[in-house]
C-alpha cells in the first residue's frame, strides 16, 4: 500500500495482480510508505470507533446497532437494497453499480454515502461466488485495478468466481475525500530546498498542518467515517447483496489490513481469504514506518549486489560504492536539477521516487538503465519509471491521508521535535532512505480526527483458514510483518516466497500462484512451512 518525500503503505498490485500498492502521479510524486503507509499502505480486534461498533450478526443479516429498534430497522433496509448493475462506461465487459451505505454504522439514521463497485462475471459453470479484491493503498481505486488486472487471474479462478472490486468509502469512484486543495497532499519534492534535518521536518509539519486544515474545512463531516473498520463493514454489506454466504477475498498490502479487520469483525463470515504482503496490525505507526525504511534498504542492497555482477552496472562493484553513488547522484540533482523539457526538472527527490518504484515492482533492469542515464545527464528512463509507478490522483493522496490517520498502525502522529529525535534511528536502519521515511512521521500530527483503530494483534477467533503470503525481500511490507500476522490469526497459514519486490501472487512464481489458486478454488492450504523459491 506512499506519501510525500515519504511513504505510505504501498499499494499493492498495479496493472497485474500484486505488484505493489496502488496508483501514481507526475514526477513530483509521493512515495508509498505503508504504506506503503502506503504502505505507509497501511487491524484490529473489534476496534473502538467514535461511536460504538456494531457487533456481527448471523450470517447474511445486518449487524446490530446501539441505536435501538429504529436504527436496527434502518440498517436492515441497507442490507435489503437491490443492486442495479449496468455496463461500465470506462471498461468494456465489466458491470458497475453503487450501493448506499450508512455514513455512521452505529447511527444509520444519520444519512447515506455511496460506495461504487465493479465486477467481471465468471466464465465457467461451477461458480463458487464472488471474489472481492483490494490492491492496497489506502487511497487506491480497486475498481481501476480490476479493470486492468482481471486477465492476470487464472482461467480457473475467473471461471469459478465473479471478480469484484469495491472502492472503499472516501476513495476513487465512491463518495470521495476531496479536500479542495487542487494538488496532491505531498510530493516527493521537498517543500524546502536542502536544509538541516530539523528545518526539513518542520517544513513537512507545516505542510501537513495546512492540508489537515483544508480537509477539515471541506469534508469535516466525512473524515471520522472513512476508516478501515467502516470499509470492512461496507465489504460485508456488498457480500450480502451479492448473495454470498461468506466473503471470498484477496487483499494486497494495505488490503491485508482491510481483510484482517474484516476477519476480526466478522469471523463467522470468512470464506477463502488471501492476504498478500501483510501489515502487522500490532505495530504502531512509528515502528511500521521504520520497518519500511529498513525494507527498502534491504531491497536496495539486493539490487546493488545483483548489479555488481553485471559488466555495465552504473553503481559500482560494492555495497558501499553503490551507496555513495546513489547519495552523490541525489546531492548533485538537488544542487543542479536536470532539465527535461521546457518546464520540468528532475531533482534528487525524483531520483529517490524512481529508485523506490524500481525496488517495489521490482524493475531492476529499468532501474539500472535509469541510473545509467542520470549519470550521463539523461533522465528519460527515470521519468518513465516514475510515470509507471504513478498510482493515485490528488484525490487518492487525500484519501490515503484520511484513511491512514484513523489508524494507529499506519498514521504516525509524532511532533516535529519527536520526529527529529527519531531521525538517527531511521538513518541507522536505512542510510539511503531513512530521511525520506522520517519526514512522514508528522503526517497525521495535526489531523482533525483522532486515531480510532488502535495498534493491536488480530486473532479472528473462529474464522475459517486464512492464507498469508510473505516475500522475503519485500520492501514495502517487510517479510517479518507477514510472519507476525500469520501467527496472530488463530487460523492463519503462512506461505513464504523467497524473492524481491512487493507481494508474491502473480509475480511469476508458479509455486505461489498454484498454491493460492488451489486455496481459492478448493480451500486447500499449502503445508505448514511451505517455501516457494
Amino acid at each position: 500500500m506512499i506519501a510525500a518525500r515519504t511513504t505510505g503503505l504501498t499499494s499493492g498490485p498495479s496493472s497485474s495482480p500484486p505488484s505493489g500498492a496502488v496508483s501514481g502521479r507526475t514526477p513530483r510524486r509521493t512515495l508509498v510508505a505503508l504504506g506503503a503507509c502506503a504502505l505507509l499502505l497501511t487491524a484490529c480486534a473489534a476496534p473502538p470507533l467514535a461511536s460504538p461498533a456494531p457487533r456481527p450478526a448471523p450470517s447474511g443479516s445486518a449487524p446490530a446497532t446501539d441505536g435501538g429498534a429504529a436504527a436496527a430497522s434502518r440498517l436492515r433496509a441497507y442490507y435489503g437494497q437491490t443492486l442495479a448493475w449496468r455496463p461500465c462506461d470506462r471498461a468494456d465487459g465489466f458491470q458497475c453499480t453503487t450501493m448506499r451505505v450508512p455514513l455512521d454504522y452505529a447511527h444509520p439514521e444519520a444519512g447515506d454515502i455511496l460506495v461504487s463497485a465493479t465486477r467481471k462475471r465468471s466464465t465457467g459453470g461451477a461458480r463458487l461466488g464472488s471474489l472481492q479484491l483490494n490492491p492496497g493503498g489506502p487511497g487506491a481505486s480497486a475498481m481501476d485495478y480490476l479493470w486492468k488486472a482481471a486477465t492476470a487471474y487464472s482461467s480457473s479462478v475467473r471461471g469459478a468466481y465473479d471478480l469484484v472490486a469495491m472502492d472503499p468509502r472516501g476513495v476513487g469512484h465512491s463518495t470521495l475525500v476531496d479536500c479542495g486543495t487542487g494538488r496532491p497532499v505531498a510530493f516527493m519534492q521537498s517543500p524546502v530546498p536542502p536544509t538541516p534535518d530539523e528545518a526539513e521536518i518542520d517544513a513537512w509539519d507545516t505542510m501537513y498542518r495546512k492540508t489537515a486544515g483544508e480537509c477539515e474545512r471541506h469534508v469535516a463531516g466525512l473524515l471520522p467515517y472513512v476508516g478501515t473498520p467502516d470499509a470492512a463493514r461496507d465489504m460485508d454489506m456488498l457480500r450480502s447483496l451479492l448473495g454470498d454466504r461468506r466473503l471470498h477475498y484477496a487483499g494486497f498490502s494495505y488490503g491485508t489490513y482491510l481483510g484482517a479487520t474484516y476477519a476480526e469483525l466478522f469471523p463467522s463470515r470468512v470464506g477463502h481469504v488471501v492476504l498478500d504482503g501483510a501489515l502487522d496490525p500490532s505495530l504502531g505507526a512509528l515502528d511500521t514506518t521504520l520497518h519500511q525504511a529498513r525494507g527498502y534498504q534491504v531491497a536496495w542492497e539486493a539490487f546493488a549486489a545483483d548489479c555488481a555482477t553485471r559488466p555495465d552496472c552504473p553503481v559500482g562493484r560494492s555495497l558501499p560504492g553503490a551507496a555513495r553513488t546513489l547519495d552523490t547522484l541525489r546531492a548533485v540533482l538537488d544542487r543542479s536539477p536536470l532539465r527535461q523539457g521546457k518546464d520540468d526538472e528532475v531533482t534528487g527527490d525524483d531520483l529517490t521516487a524512481a529508485v523506490v518504484d524500481g525496488l517495489r515492482f521490482p524493475a531492476w533492469d529499468r532501474l539500472r538503465d535509469a541510473l545509467r542515464g542520470v549519470r550521463t545527464g539523461d533522465a528519460h528512463d527515470l521519468q518513465e519509471i516514475i510515470a509507471d509507478g504513478q498510482e493515485t490522483s490528488k484525490e487518492g493522496d487525500q484519501a490515503q491521508l484520511a484513511v491512514s490517520c484513523l489508524s494507529s498502525t499506519i498514521g504516525p502522529r509524532l511532533s516535529a521535535v519527536r520526529a527529529a529525535a527519531a531521525l538517527p534511528r531511521f538513518l541507522g536502519a536505512s542510510p539511503q532512505f531513512g530521511r525520506a521515511f522520517a519526514d512522514t512521521l508528522v503526517m497525521c500530527t495535526h489531523w482533525p480526527v483522532p486515531s480510532q483503530q488502535p495498534a493491536r494483534p488480530v486473532h479472528a477467533r473462529g474464522a475459517a483458514p486464512i492464507l498469508v503470503i510473505g516475500t522475503t525481500r519485500d520492501p514495502a511490507t517487510p517479510y517479518p510483518q507477514s510472519v507476525a500476522l500469520a501467527r496472530q490469526l488463530d487460523s492463519g497459514r503462512l506461505l513464504t516466497r523467497v524473492g524481491d519486490g512487493h507481494t508474491g501472487y502473480h509475480r511469476g512464481n508458479v509455486c505461489v500462484d498454484s498454491a493460492v489458486d488451489r486455496f481459492l478454488l478448493h480451500g486447500t492450504l499449502p503445508p505448514a512451512g511451505t517455501v516457494c523459491r
